[in-house]
C-alpha cells in the first residue's frame, strides 16, 4: 500500500498550460500518474499532452471525478487556486508554488480545513508512492518501490537520503515533501500518523532541518504513538542565529529552533540520527533489524 496517493489518484493539474505545469504534468504522465484534467481559464478545448484542459477545477471536477489537484499558478494567485480546489471538492491538494505571501495562505489553509481536505505544501515537491502515482516534481527515476516512508521538509536532500535507500535496495512506500514556508499543511504528527496505519510502512526516515519547533513535537509524538522503527536527519548544524537558511521556515531566532535542540530531542526519544545522508540505509536497517528481534 501506500498513503494519500496510488494507482485510484484522479489528478487535476492547476496552471497546466504554464512552463512549469505543462513540463511536469509530461513527467507525471510519463511516470503513470492517473492526471484526467488541467485547468487554465480561457483553454477550454485544449489538450496538453493528450490531457483535456478546462477552464475551472468546478468543471474539471464535475466532468472527471478528480479527487486530487497539484496547483502550479504563480504566487499571486496560489491562495486563491487552493480555495478553488477545495470548493470544488477536490481532497488532496498539493501546492507546488513557492512565494506566496503567508497572509495569502492562512485564509487558504483555513478555508481546506473547513471544507474537510488536506493540503501538501505550498512550496513543497510534493510526494510519490514509487511505481504507483507521482504528485509533484520529485525525480521518479530515483525511487523504488518498497516499505520505508518518507517525510521532509527539504526537497534536495529527500532526493540525496532515497538515493543512498535505493541504492542499498531499500525502497520507499511514499515519500512526502512537506513544504519550507511557515504555514503549511499536512506536516510530521499527521504524516506520521497516516504511515503508523498503513500496513505496508515498515519504518519511517524523518527529514527535518532548523527552524521552529516541529521536530521536537515530532520527537515526542513518535516515542508516544509510533510503533514501528524511525530514523531521522537534520539540515543546519552549521547554521548561524538569525540568519534564514533556504527555506522561508528555516531561522533560528532568540537561540531556539537550532539542530543541536533538533537532534537531541530526537536522541531523548531513542530516535537515531544519522550524521550525513550516506548513513541512513545502515541506520533503517539497523533499526529494522533490532525490531525483528523484540
Amino acid at each position: 500500500m501506500s498513503i494519500l496517493i496510488d494507482q485510484q489518484t484522479r489528478l487535476i493539474v492547476q496552471g497546466i498550460t504554464g512552463r512549469d505545469g505543462s513540463f511536469h504534468a509530461l513527467k507525471m504522465k510519463t511516470a503513470g500518474t492517473n492526471i484526467v484534467a488541467g485547468t487554465s481559464p480561457g483553454k477550454k478545448g485544449t489538450r496538453i499532452h493528450g490531457i483535456p484542459v478546462y477552464n475551472s477545477v468546478h468543471e474539471a471536477v464535475r466532468e472527471t471525478g478528480a479527487d486530487t489537484s497539484i496547483i502550479f499558478v504563480p504566487s499571486a494567485f496560489a491562495g486563491d487556486a487552493m480555495m478553488e480546489a477545495a470548493d470544488a471538492g477536490i481532497k488532496l491538494i498539493v501546492c507546488i508554488t513557492e512565494g506566496i505571501p503567508t497572509l495569502d495562505v492562512i485564509p487558504a489553509y483555513n478555508y481546506i480545513r473547513k471544507k474537510g481536505a488536506k493540503l501538501i505544501g505550498p512550496n513543497s515537491p510534493g510526494l510519490i508512492s514509487p511505481g504507483k502515482s507521482l504528485v509533484g516534481i520529485l525525480p521518479g527515476n530515483i525511487f523504488l518501490p518498497g516499505k520505508t516512508g518518507i517525510i521532509s521538509r527539504s526537497g534536495t536532500l529527500t532526493y540525496e537520503i532515497v538515493y543512498n535507500l535505493t541504492l542499498k535496495g531499500i525502497g520507499q512506500s511514499t515519500a512526502i515533501g512537506v513544504g519550507g514556508d511557515p504555514v503549511t499543511g499536512l506536516y510530521y504528527k499527521d504524516l506520521l500518523e497516516l504511515f503508523e496505519q498503513d500496513p505496508d510502512t515498515d519504518s519511517i526516515v524523518l527529514v527535518g532541518e532548523i527552524g521552529g519547533d516541529a521536530e521536537e513535537q515530532a520527537a515526542k509524538y513518535i516515542r508516544d504513538y509510533i510503533s514501528k522503527p524511525v530514523v531521522a536527519f537534520i539540515a543546519g548544524k552549521s547554521a548561524p542565529p538569525d540568519k534564514q537558511m533556504g527555506h522561508a521556515g528555516a531561522i533560528i531566532s532568540s537561540g531556539s529552533g537550532t539542530a543541536k535542540e533538533k537532534v537531541e530531542a530526537f536522541a531523548a526519544a531513542g530516535i537515531p540520527v544519522a550524521g550525513v545522508p550516506s548513513e541512513v540505509p545502515e541506520f533503517i536497517a539497523s533499526r529494522k533489524n533490532s525490531y525483528k528481534h523484540l
